[in-house]
């Protein structure tokens, strides 16, 4: 396999709406005059509305794009296929709403080093597009984190994340999403970003958090209303939390 410097891939699942608003041109303008050798890999997580076709022909034409059609089985394994299938040195996570947007990778280059594992995005409290209560919630979880797991790290969950390839691969297939048995159905809500971070500072790699800028201007409409959604996302959080804590005490962690 041909070596080159950085994969960003792009998960997706019934990203129509996202899609339409040309997210991957502003992708495609940003690196197709860089430097260093890229990819993209948008890798589809069994899509059931038009975003396949709409990728199909909005790629069509541009170099180093392509698009994994993959059955659904949730954002972890979206990625996961991304990953093995990343030519990259380093392999860059960015979410298609592009409420981070793809130029905010000039922030995290710098920090790449031998010894660092990830440099993750890290969007602050002062978030556009953020109400209060999620503003309040946020200080809540981060607090409540802490407390348990990740205390240097102040945002675990910016969908803008730097991994050293060798890395990724190494840690990913150790999240516990990939030991259930339960088959995923539609969107789901799976805070699985703390308990890869924790693996990775595990394997003795540092993490770099890096702040960066965030706009809440998703307009997917398959991810439910904005309520129940945030009302999913908060338990999931807290509840993997514990779950990561509870793994670490009982040594589920030391093999890594």
């Amino acid at each position: 396999m041909e070596k080159i410097f950085l994969s960003v891939i792009i998960p997706c699942y019934n990203e129509e709406e996202n899609l339409k608003r040309n997210v991957l041109s502003e992708v495609h303008d940003f690196l197709k005059n860089k430097v260093f050798s890229w990819e993209v890999i948008i890798s589809d997580d069994g899509s059931t509305d038009g975003s396949k076709d709409l990728i199909k022909s909005q790629i069509k034409g541009w170099k180093n794009f392509r698009l994994l059609e993959n059955p659904h089985g949730g954002k972890p394994s979206a990625l996961w296929f991304g990953i093995k299938s990343a030519k990259g040195e380093y392999v860059l996570f960015s979410d298609m709403d592009q409420s981070t947007p793809i130029d905010q990778l000039g922030k995290l280059l710098p920090f790449l080093a031998k010894n660092i594992g990830a440099v993750i995005g890290s969007r602050g409290l002062l978030r556009k597009n953020f109400p209060l209560y999620r503003r309040i919630g946020s200080i809540v979880f981060m607090a409540v984190r802490k407390l348990f797991i990740l205390p240097e790290i102040d945002d675990t969950q910016c969908g803008f994340k730097l991994f050293r390839k060798e890395v990724a691969l190494r840690s990913f297939p150790k999240l516990e999403f990939f030991r259930k048995e339960k088959r995923v159905k539609g969107w789901t809500v799976t805070s699985w970003d703390v308990e890869l971070l924790h693996i990775i500072k595990k394997i003795d790699f540092r993490i770099e958090e890096v702040p960066v800028q965030w706009k809440d201007i998703d307009v997917s409409k398959s991810k439910g209303g904005v309520f129940g959604r945030y009302a999913r996302e908060s338990k999931e959080m807290l509840t993997q939390i514990l779950r990561v804590k509870l793994n670490d005490l009982k040594g589920l962690y030391k093999d890594v």
